[in-house]
């Protein structure tokens, strides 16, 4: 059996976290809230119910939290759409069309509306078999169920999985679903993903092929 892709999509699809951070600027201030010093750090990663809890209380209802997640998120793609394609990770357009024989999925904490939205206008959905997103499992990363979702829906050993990964959180979440690990630098600096089994700035890097190659069964 040979390997399958699995990818993260904020951060390594769509170079995304600067767009969203601004966006909860904005929707906080219609809120009436000012964004904490630290909340983009707080942010990168989650889930948005675990976001929308953090900011607005604890004691928020699932219709609640469901309205001003699908709210920001909303406000999100109508700021993304007109950029999406300047906002693709350099080089994962042509390294997908390169691999597109690999079994591949998406493995995301973001709503399903934001997968389809930029699989959809990226025009990257044909490369994809499977996408399970953050409402598809019931604990979002560091958990990794989202990780053997994807996996099985591969039908592919979690150890034969190859996850693409920008956030600390997801890197834990790959590491503990028994994947290997490719940390895409769009957020944290290579020491922050030290324990990635691999480190690139981006899908141009002449070094992640090289990698990819030592790791198909044989080689």
């Amino acid at each position: 059996m040979g390997l399958g892709f699995v990818f993260d999509l904020d951060g390594v699809i769509v170079d995304s976290n600067r767009v969203h951070s601004g966006c909860w600027s904005e929707y906080l201030r219609r809120c009436g809230f000012e964004k904490p010093e630290d909340f983009d750090l707080r942010m990168f990663g989650r889930r948005n119910d675990e976001i929308v809890r953090d900011v607005f209380g604890p004691e928020l209802g699932p219709a609640e939290l469901l309205r001003y997640g699908a709210e920001k998120e909303k406000l999100y793609r109508e700021m993304m759409a007109p950029v999406l394609r300047e906002h693709l990770v350099p080089g994962v357009a042509a390294f997908l069309e390169r691999h597109r024989d690999v079994p591949m999925a998406i493995a995301t904490n973001a709503e399903r509306a934001n997968a389809d939205f930029v699989l959809d206008r990226g025009g990257l959905r044909p490369y994809f078999r499977v996408v399970m997103t953050g409402h598809d499992v019931s604990r979002p990363k560091p958990d990794p169920e989202v990780y053997l979702r994807a996996a099985g829906a591969l039908a592919i050993p979690p150890g034969d999985c190859i996850v693409f990964e920008d956030s600390l959180t997801g890197v834990e979440a790959a590491r503990s679903a028994g994947t290997r690990v490719v940390a895409i630098r769009t957020m944290h600096g290579a020491s922050e993903l030290e324990h990635a089994d691999a480190s690139v700035r981006d899908f141009r890097d002449p070094e992640l092929d090289l990698w990819l190659i030592l790791q198909k069964p044989g080689s």
